[in-house]
């Protein structure tokens, strides 16, 4: 017992990571800048800024500057967004602005898991509205890449309404007969999943990524039976529907290339 101990604290922190869906354990030095499972390919949580530097050739960040002003006064809040912001390095849950891959221009949001799980707060549905918004104006198309738990509690009904706010500018944004691409990355859930995490003109999604409304538990609580394993992952949502196809990491900016061309996007060339 005494030697294990021994030999367990020689071993470093974060030496080896475990795959949450097929149960490898891969070396961390394995692991290439997509940060997926080498066995399925799932890929691990990473933050918005980890994503751009392969997702796209350029990009500019906007409304960077909105911050939650706490509209409940939540014990402990204030204090929590303070670490975020300072861990991740964005004011909230969703980094905004206008990217490019080639010749296509762009509007993108790309949520961040790694902030308060990438909940939907007012800030967030701030900055995903005008970034709509602009891209209307602007007759840009948008992707946006999805991450998130959910409806931020600590903002209450405020986090809520940003899903019928932002749906209104996702649906001015179809109105102008403007392209809207959706990325669903693990994990997709709550009030995001049931507004514009499922309103986009086609809705791409990365290996096993879990996309769903209520949490495992809720729903075998709720209808008194377990669930397939598989019933959220996003390889079974394509087999119903509800997804367009699924797309690997290394594999995603030239597919959005292709989509974007494909869809009308702007060329910066013209």
């Amino acid at each position: 017992m005494k030697a294990d101990k021994q030999a367990d604290s020689k071993v470093p922190n974060g030496l080896w990571r475990k795959c949450p869906k097929c149960g490898a354990t891969v070396l961390s030095k394995q692991i290439d800048q997509y940060a997926t499972c080498p066995s399925c390919h799932y890929g691990f949580r990473i933050s918005a800024h980890q994503r751009l530097k392969w997702a796209v050739d350029h990009f500019s960040d906007l409304d960077e500057r909105l911050i939650s002003d706490d509209p409940l006064s939540f014990p402990g809040y204030k204090k929590k967004l303070v670490a975020c912001q300072t861990k991740t390095g964005l004011n909230d849950s969703v980094l905004t602005g206008e990217a490019s891959i080639k010749d296509m221009h762009f509007a993108f949001g790309v949520m961040d898991p790694t902030f308060i799980m990438g909940s939907l707060g007012t800030v967030t549905g701030e900055k995903i509205t005008r970034m709509f918004e602009r891209a209307t104006a602007q007759r840009l198309p948008v992707v946006l890449w999805t991450a998130s738990g959910g409806a931020r509690m600590q903002e209450g009904i405020m986090s809520l309404m940003q899903m019928a706010k932002i749906s209104n500018a996702v649906a001015q944004h179809s109105a102008a007969g403007l392209l809207y691409i959706v990325v669903l990355t693990d994990p997709t859930t709550g009030g995001v999943t049931a507004s514009f995490a499922m309103q986009g003109d086609i809705t791409i999604a990365e290996p096993h990524a879990l996309v769903g409304f209520a949490g495992r538990r809720v729903i075998e609580q709720t209808i008194q039976q377990k669930i397939p394993k598989d019933l959220q992952d996003a390889e079974n949502l394509v087999k119903h529907g509800f997804i367009d196809r699924i797309v690997r990491r290394e594999d995603e900016k030239a597919e959005l290339y292709r989509l974007l061309k494909l869809g009308g996007g702007r060329n910066d060339e013209e």
